[in-house]
């Protein structure tokens, strides 16, 4: 069976594109393969976990012109379960939807479903506008996605505006005015949520925001941050591993430079008969390094690829196999099995499918004109070949593709990022910023403690939003403490705002 590969324009998982020389390469925009996600059999049953429903949305917050006032039907999933109900003024639990289908992220977000019950919560789960089924322009996505006039009504203030309005009709609809909120998001869902508390502070009393790296933007985190934590897992797991996947490039190169050497290369790494590159052999191995450094869960995953537990050290295990002798190409064949055919079923890799079963096109459009993060560079000791950030790459790209100017200063004008600790200690109040220092992301993270009431929770082995992962009987300890101490301080926020709520009322 052929095992095909699907392009996610995902900022949290945007990777490099390899050149065509690898002595020369600089990160590129946009690219990189996954293999689509595989739901479990316990998250097939989704209607367990919720009913979806839609809202009448405004096309634009923010201008007052005729087509402003257009309307398109943006999806949210909502559980009602265990909600103690508007006459208890029970909280409501709303996740900030990231850069795709809002399904997939549900269904990847167990902390919440299983917290519920504990704090008699109303779960919501609201989509974000231009993604999944909430497309504006009659939800016809080849108009919503035609040219710079619609796609500029997608950006991450029209949907902090979306998920307030959201919020405030539902609660009205409810009679549940007096309910508070509780923002919840991870990566780009976790900046929006970090983001949603400090501009709509009267909609909601506090924000987890996991692994959201409202830090990585310009002249804030290095551009060299990402590869110099994908390469620190690597070699913590053995010396070997890393200077295999270090000194592998050039090989790659020579070998694909040499008189059927990319049938070579083929035969090496079961690459499908249709399309082969040393680029696209580069990138696909480049993508299952990334990925799994994001994902290196402590236990058996399913998020974006199925994964065993701690992958990273499967990866190197099977990179350090002493049957394979030297034969680097075979050592890398083992690593990238293990990140793309785990369950073994795939019998050759497609590296020209590019589909988009997760409805993640549009941030390939955010990337290029408010989202701009630099990343891809790396030092001499990165696993990757040496190279540097380049904006005016990036610039040449985004007016190719879109005749758009990239704004790389918006972010952090909007929301801030410089001086971080000194701004947000002055006015910023009530926000969990969860990081675990194995996510690639994590160095554009908040790290420190803020004030008393925005707090850092920092866990050294923790991946990429390993908190917001459904609970597993297999959970190390350190993530049981995580998700007590998360627990504990939503229940602080709570408890202020009904004491405010009974002073206010007395």
């Amino acid at each position: 069976m052929a095992t095909g590969f699907v392009f996610l324009w995902f900022s949290f998982f945007t990777l490099l594109s390899f050149t065509a020389s690898i002595a020369k390469i600089t990160p590129s925009f946009p690219s990189s393969i996954v293999r689509p996600e595989q739901l479990s059999a316990a998250l097939s049953t989704k209607n367990q976990l919720y009913k979806t429903k839609y809202f009448t949305q405004i096309l634009d917050h923010f201008n007052f012109n005729p087509k402003s006032y257009q309307t398109f039907q943006q999806r949210y999933l909502i559980n009602d379960t265990f909600w103690g109900g508007a006459h208890s003024n029970a909280p409501i639990f709303v996740y900030t939807g990231n850069e795709g289908d809002v399904e997939w992220f549900a269904q990847n977000t167990g902390f919440m479903f299983e917290k519920a019950p504990h704090f008699k919560a109303l779960l919501v789960f609201i989509e974000h506008r231009f993604y999944g089924k909430s497309i504006p322009f009659g939800g016809h996505k080849d108009v919503a996605y035609s040219n710079t006039s619609t796609l500029g009504y997608l950006s991450s203030t029209q949907a902090l505006a979306d998920y307030a309005t959201v919020i405030t009709d539902l609660k009205k609809n409810l009679s549940a005015t007096d309910c508070p909120v509780v923002v919840f998001g991870g990566s780009y869902g976790g900046m929006l949520a970090a983001w949603f508390r400090l501009k709509y502070p009267h909609i909601t009393i506090g924000a987890l925001a996991s692994s959201s790296p409202i830090l990585s933007f310009e002249n804030i985190t290095s551009p060299n941050s990402f590869n110099n934590i994908v390469t620190k897992d690597f070699r913590s797991e053995s010396e070997n591993c890393y200077k295999v996947l270090k000194g592998s490039w050039d090989q790659i190169e020579n070998k694909a430079n040499q008189p059927g050497g990319l049938e070579a290369l083929r035969k090496s790494f079961k690459i499908c008969k249709n399309y082969i590159s040393a680029s696209s052999l580069e990138g696909w191995l480049t993508t299952a390094y990334y990925y799994t450094a994001m994902t290196d869960y402590p236990t058996a995953s399913n998020f974006i690829s199925p994964l065993p537990a701690y992958p990273v050290k499967q990866m190197c295990k099977a990179i350090d196999n002493p049957t394979t002798g030297n034969d680097t190409f075979a050592k890398l064949y083992g690593a990238a099995n293990i990140y793309y055919n785990h369950s073994g079923t795939a019998t050759c890799f497609d590296l020209a499918d590019d589909s988009d079963p997760h409805d993640l096109g549009g941030w390939q459009w955010q990337a290029c004109t408010e989202m701009i993060m630099p990343m891809g560079g790396n030092n001499k000791e990165s696993i990757l070949p040496e190279s540097y950030w380049n904006y005016d790459n990036r610039v040449t790209s985004c007016k190719l593709t879109y005749d758009a100017v990239p704004r790389p200063n918006w972010i952090t004008t909007e929301f801030g990022g410089h001086d971080i600790k000194r701004v947000l200690k002055r006015f910023g109040s009530n926000i969990i910023f969860f990081n675990g220092l194995r996510d690639p992301w994590s160095g554009g993270g908040v790290l420190e403690n803020i004030s008393e009431s925005i707090v850092a929770i920092v866990a050294k082995e923790g991946a990429h939003h390993v908190d917001l992962r459904f609970s597993t009987k297999e959970d190390p300890e350190w993530l049981k403490d995580v998700r007590k101490q998360e627990v504990n301080i939503i229940a602080k926020w709570i408890a202020q705002y009904y004491q405010d709520l009974a002073h206010l009322s007395s």
